[in-house]
């Protein structure tokens, strides 16, 4: 999906959601459990009461390697069932990856070629030779993690080195890399005070803003602060949603979730002059 495409879906659907699909077999409803596959008819429930009301879907991985090769398996059939039956959603596999050069293309074709994913996240730590492998990807979206809605954000990403604070680097030093127009980046929801600043050194990217809802992030702060000329913003949303219910209600209660943060999205959308 190239970022014009995604464009039309925000205006087509009045939503800017994106709901992260982080399955824990302690959490979901109890009669799941008897399915041959819990996990995907979990996130086929999900995706078939909510799909209207959102953009994009963000499948953790963590959530899916811990089970195995059934959980791999949970999630393979999830982004198929997503891509066969809604090609018009964007795709994140949050897998925070990144490592030297050939190790990177590896991680980039087991999301991009074999999965299909339209986007990932990689951790920038290692630099420019662990991240220009994933924007290589023609139609391809490379979510750098930027500035993080956890505690110890504080320990490295504010941190200022020669006077300037390292998540800055990161997003100025980001911008020079081959194919840089593929870059995408987090920024915690929590973290809401920084967007005007991050705002001013990635003007034109989108933004993948979790941390709305459980987290206590403030959907009207980000959008203040972050939304750009094309709207610019994925805000995601994951516990909030799916476990909104534990009950054979699940679905329709995190269709009713999904709904209220839509309807959110949909005054803010309704207020700007595109």
């Amino acid at each position: 999906m190239t970022t014009k495409q995604l464009i039309s879906e925000i205006k087509k659907k009045q939503s800017f959601l994106c709901i992260g699909l982080d399955v824990d077999l302690n959490k979901i409803p109890k009669h799941l459990l008897k399915e041959d596959d819990p996990i995907f008819a979990f996130n086929k429930a999900i995706i078939d009461a909510t799909h209207h009301l959102c953009v994009a879907y963000k499948p953790n991985t963590a959530f899916y390697e811990a089970y195995g090769i059934k959980g791999w398996k949970a999630l393979e059939k999830t982004i198929v069932y997503i891509n066969e039956n809604h090609p018009e959603i964007f795709t994140i596999a949050d897998a925070k990856r990144g490592d030297i050069g050939n190790t990177s293309t590896m991680y980039a074709k087991a999301f991009f070629e074999d999965l299909s994913f339209d986007s990932v996240t990689v951790a920038p730590y290692m630099g420019k030779d662990s991240v220009e492998p994933f924007l290589a990807f023609k139609n391809k979206h490379t979510i750098l993690l930027a500035l993080t809605s956890n505690q110890g954000a504080f320990d490295f990403q504010t941190k200022e080195v020669h006077g300037k604070e390292l998540y800055k680097q990161v997003l100025e030093t980001s911008r020079t890399w081959e194919n840089s127009e593929n870059l995408m980046y987090v920024v915690g929801a929590t973290k809401a005070e920084y967007l005007a600043e991050i705002r001013d050194i990635i003007p034109d990217s989108f933004l993948l803003v979790p941390g709305v809802g459980a987290q206590g992030g403030n959907l009207q702060d980000v959008c203040k602060y972050g939304m750009n000329a094309n709207i610019g913003l994925l805000i995601n949303s994951s516990r909030g949603i799916i476990y909104a219910s534990n009950d054979e209600d699940f679905a329709l209660m995190a269709a009713q979730k999904s709904k209220e943060l839509q309807e959110q999205m949909a005054e803010v959308l309704s207020k700007q002059s595109w």
